[in-house]
């Protein structure tokens, strides 16, 4: 069950974090740079998911989407 939490909450920071950034990509992509961007706050600061609860998690999460689209559009700039 924490997996599916995991993937749903990516899913909607990633949708938040595009917004957030004014970044003109499909949904698909939109959820999936979030579903990582989870997985990279996830990961980066799963001692801070433990002790702030689920609205942590949340924001990690968005945090992690925000940084994964940086990283993508410095990327896309260099193509």
């Amino acid at each position: 069950m924490p997996v599916v939490l995991l993937i749903v909450m990516g899913a909607l920071a990633g949708v938040i974090a595009t917004r957030l950034m004014r970044m003109n990509t499909d949904l698909p992509t939109a959820m999936v740079i979030g579903v990582l961007g989870a997985v990279v706050g996830g990961l980066g600061f799963r001692f801070l998911m433990a002790s702030a609860g689920w609205a942590g998690a949340f924001v990690l999460a968005l945090l992690g989407s925000l940084a994964l689209l940086w990283l993508y559009q410095v990327w896309q700039g260099r193509r």
